[in-house]
């Protein structure tokens, strides 16, 4: 069989120089729609969960966090392992399915289970949500953001980038995930004395109950809405001012009132200060501190329009920064899979070349 076939194209060399220029024209065709990547996906399907409990140590977050997650995990379909890591403050959990399973079915079911281990985890960690991704586990690019001559700190740049960049590039084709290092979110941040505490018979959680219930955001319904008097004819909505705006509002906080009807408020008892929601870790960009701004790509995406894609979003963001705060690239693998492509066209017209010779 094989030698007939060979025979038919030898005797016909129409018919060969046809279909060598089909198979040419099939090839061209297909090249631009190949995925370029920096590590083709050969290896296993990867769905992140991540949580966050902050304040809490790893072997809490690991008995109350991850251990839960991992058990409503088990059966879910063609799930091959998962591996997870508990840390300070967050838990990340990747679970991974072979390389011929759909990417969005998987996050779908691993979503599904995910939704019976909720009920189980911590009241914080449920309010804070958590997020099931499907990303490629290669950084595709970095740039750090930092101020040259200290015009700002680390909590300034870290929640300007949480606000104004992370949505920005996480919108861009083909971005599966964002992550910032030495995030530093601005938190209030509550000093107590224990001694304070002491003599006017407050515990902690009377703190934590009065924080909770005096900072949150309520209704004020408006004056003059309906069932009103015969000839209303205004209505003004009420705002009522629910949450903590400034150091002053947290230290005024009414913590208890005492035996003789005194308000003990919380700067009686301690004190407060705008500060980072964690000091876990940090960043410095060439000396100076700031924050590191990592893209990972969708897997199957083309590397080389994606980094096209990001790098056009932060050109467009950078005029936009405050004064005093620049973004540079601190990691890119798009030069690598560049000078791989053209590698591959060298060796294309080698062996081209070669062959004519032969």
């Amino acid at each position: 069989m094989i030698f007939s076939i060979a025979d038919t194209f030898i005797k016909r060399p129409v018919l060969t120089t046809v279909c060598t220029i089909l198979i040419l024209l099939l090839g061209g065709v297909c090249i631009p729609l190949l995925p370029i990547e920096y590590i083709p996906q050969i290896s296993p399907i990867q769905v992140q969960i991540s949580a966050s409990y902050v304040g809490a140590d790893p072997q809490t977050i690991e008995t109350t966090v991850t251990t839960p997650i991992e058990r409503k995990l088990n059966g879910t379909p063609d799930l091959s392992y998962y591996s997870s890591t508990s840390v300070a403050g967050s838990s990340n959990i990747s679970a991974y399915f072979p390389v011929n399973t759909n990417k969005y079915l998987d996050q779908v079911n691993v979503q599904n289970n995910l939704q019976q281990a909720i009920p189980l985890l911590p009241s914080s960690v449920q309010q804070q949500g958590v997020t099931v991704k499907t990303a490629s586990t290669s950084i595709l690019a970095a740039y750090g953001f930092y101020s040259p001559e200290n015009t700002y700190d680390a909590r300034f740049i870290s929640n300007y980038v949480d606000l104004y960049v992370n949505d920005e590039i996480a919108r861009v084709p083909g971005v599966g995930q964002v992550n910032i290092f030495g995030q530093q979110q601005y938190a209030m941040r509550f000093w107590l004395d224990p001694n304070a505490l002491a003599s006017r018979a407050v515990t902690v959680g009377d703190v934590v109950s009065a924080v909770q219930s005096q900072n949150a955001i309520a209704g004020g319904g408006a004056i003059g809405s309906e069932p009103s008097p015969q000839g209303q004819r205004y209505q003004i909505p009420i705002k009522l001012q629910g949450q903590i705006k400034n150091v002053t509002d947290a230290e005024n906080i009414v913590v208890k009132t005492d035996t003789n009807g005194a308000l003990i408020k919380l700067k009686d008892v301690g004190r407060a200060e705008l500060g980072a929601q964690s000091y876990t870790s940090a960043a410095k960009i060439n000396g100076k501190p700031g924050v590191a701004f990592a893209v990972y790509q969708l897997p199957g995406s083309n590397a080389l329009e994606v980094s096209r894609l990001v790098e056009a979003k932060m050109e467009e963001l950078r005029q936009n920064f405050p004064p005093g705060i620049i973004a540079e690239s601190v990691f890119d693998t798009v030069s690598f899979v560049e000078e791989s492509n053209k590698e591959v066209i060298y060796t294309l017209g080698e062996a081209i070349f070669l062959v004519q010779r032969g």
